[in-house]
């Protein structure tokens, strides 16, 4: 008789698949200007440099923040933006801050 085995063979695991888990799963938030999707996204997962709407500061690779985008059908790849987490938990108490210039590089 063998010796029993309390954890599961590495190739018999049936949790969270690797890109959910390292991007999160998308939840519905309600705000004022709408239903939004909303996600989670882990410093490890970025590999761009992205620029938040409601700072106008870059959010740089290994940074945890979010994506929002439109929760209605409408919504595309394009709608989606980069959050600073306490940007986005802040957007209904200001507007957004775009300092920047016609000619500035626009991040995604």
């Amino acid at each position: 008789m063998s010796p029993r085995r309390n954890r599961p063979r590495r190739d018999e695991t049936t949790g969270l698949d690797a890109e959910r888990a390292r991007h999160g799963v998308p939840t519905v938030q309600q705000w004022r200007d709408g239903d939004w999707q909303v996600r989670a996204i882990s410093g490890g997962a970025s590999a761009k440099t992205y620029r938040c709407p409601g700072c106008d500061q870059e959010i740089r690779p290994g940074v945890a923040h979010l994506v929002a985008w439109p929760a209605d059908d409408r919504g595309d790849l394009t709608d989606r933006r980069h959050w600073h987490s306490g940007c986005w938990r802040a957007r209904d108490r200001r507007g957004p801050n775009l300092q920047r210039g016609r000619s500035a590089p626009r991040y995604g």
